[in-house]
């Protein structure tokens, strides 16, 4: 007998543990139950725009039997065999092959996982395995940039450059350095007649070169933040990057783990710079969240390393679930689906107008101290006490907490980040990265909720 709603309520406070968890948020659960296009509903039907797509995922909208029918059909003939060296399957075969047709082109070959923090697991390992293969076996560290996010298991957590998600799980696995990003609106130290872009750069070089290079194995970063706050770089920043990597022989990590599948208007977002990283973290929109996959892409010197070294020194790194044979069924049809509507299209011109939308609604606000996007459905208002000096809000006012209940009182499920601290840390934060299916009048809807919901909060 199915359980009431009550009965539910009470179920998931004991039994359930959820990411960030805390019983202080689940004191009123929403139960959500089904979804379609851009919209999800909650077991009490109320229904919703999806500002988030889900967790940044949701790519190609919610409630597509086509991919639930690829699921099931790939079921019924084989659901799951190991991966392992010496077995595979015609769709993971096919997924790996289909996606070095989208990726850059100097992209060789494909390793399965289940998320993206497996993904970044899998690129910090692959990276120290490619040096210790070029005889360089010291070059073990990594360096990340503040506000980055890359995943919290306890690799990826050491990344991610937000220290919240340390406090509680320290010490972090040692040789991860963390350096400014490129973050206009905030950066600090940048030298007269310095953009914040190349100030941001030299950041790297300067820390690779302290650290020395022949200890730093790769440098990750996300073309454009995701959780840290949807920051968007300038775009002398990654050309100067993927220089000072080649240069110190130091590879390039994109974590393109939100900003891929289309969610910037292209397949992959380094493109938008016409810059190649040596691997590609991917996950979420690789299936829009139907099933979990995620994965890494290496180049073609790294593909050779690993197939030319001696079998007791082989690339000893695997998951059961690599290559899960329905994952990668569903897959494929996800990008099938990208490639028949073409939804970088719709990606590039919904995000357009979102963008502008934001603008016009909050460029005269006393509040707004930085209005980003343009590049596909990606975008955040940062929202201060003083334009002037950007003086964050008190963290007790709980500014953006509070915008995020009245946007959904309003009908849009997003998500928001509170400020962090004083400048230069983030002042609060809200996101916008609705499924790439969003239609002109959900666009317009999602822009109309958030000027509202911050006028309720600021009265402003």
């Amino acid at each position: 007998m199915a359980m009431t709603a009550a009965e539910l309520v009470k179920a998931d406070q004991e039994h359930l543990i959820h990411p960030l968890h805390h019983p202080v948020d689940s004191a009123e659960p929403v139960i959500y139950v089904r979804g379609r296009g851009a919209t999800i509903q909650e077991i009490g039907g109320h229904e919703y725009i999806d500002g988030l797509s889900g967790l940044w995922n949701v790519n190609v909208g919610h409630g597509r039997t086509e991919l639930a029918d690829a699921a099931s059909a790939q079921m019924k003939d084989l659901a799951y065999f190991s991966g392992y060296v010496g077995s595979s399957n015609i769709p993971a075969i096919t997924l790996a092959n289909r996606l070095m047709e989208i990726t850059y082109d100097n992209m060789q070959a494909v390793f399965f996982t289940c998320g993206g923090a497996e993904s970044n697991e899998s690129a910090f390992k692959t990276a120290r395995f490619y040096w210790k293969a070029q005889g360089k076996p010291d070059k073990v560290k990594i360096i990340s940039r503040q506000q980055g996010y890359h995943g919290v298991t306890l690799q990826a957590m050491s990344a991610t450059g937000m220290g919240a998600f340390w406090k509680m799980f320290e010490p972090r696995v040692p040789g991860f350095i963390h350096v400014q990003t490129c973050y206009p609106y905030r950066f600090q130290g940048a030298k007269p007649g310095e953009s914040v872009g190349q100030a941001a750069a030299r950041e790297i070089e300067e820390a690779i070169l302290r650290e020395g290079p022949d200890t730093v194995a790769a440098m990750i970063g996300e073309p454009i933040h995701g959780g840290g706050g949807v920051i968007y770089p300038t775009d002398d920043y990654w050309p100067r990057v993927r220089e000072v990597c080649t240069r110190h022989k130091v590879l390039l990590i994109a974590d393109e783990v939100i900003t891929g599948f289309c969610r910037t208007g292209r397949w992959f977002a380094l493109g938008h710079w016409n810059v190649k990283p040596d691997i590609l973290s991917f996950a979420k929109g690789v299936t829009s969240g139907y099933l979990p996959l995620g994965g890494i892409m290496v180049s073609k010197a790294i593909k050779d390393a690993m197939d030319s070294v001696k079998p007791e020194d082989r690339w000893m790194h695997a998951y059961t679930y690599s290559g899960h044979p329905t994952c990668c069924a569903v897959g494929l049809k996800n990008v099938e689906i990208m490639e028949r509507e073409r939804l970088w299209e719709n990606a590039a011109t919904m995000g357009t107008r979102l963008h502008q939308g934001l603008q016009q609604a909050f460029g005269g606000h006393p509040n707004a101290g930085d209005i980003r996007g343009g590049k596909g459905l990606l975008a955040a208002v940062e929202l201060v006490e003083d334009r002037a000096t950007k003086k964050n809000f008190a963290g007790d006012r709980k500014v953006a907490p509070r915008i995020q209940a009245e946007m959904m009182k309003r009908g849009v499920v997003t998500r928001t980040r509170a400020a962090a601290g004083a400048h230069p840390a983030p002042g609060d934060s809200v996101y916008f990265a609705p499924p790439l299916v969003v239609t002109e009048a959900e666009i317009d809807r999602l822009v109309s909720v958030a000027r509202d919901a911050v006028k309720a909060v600021l009265g402003a």
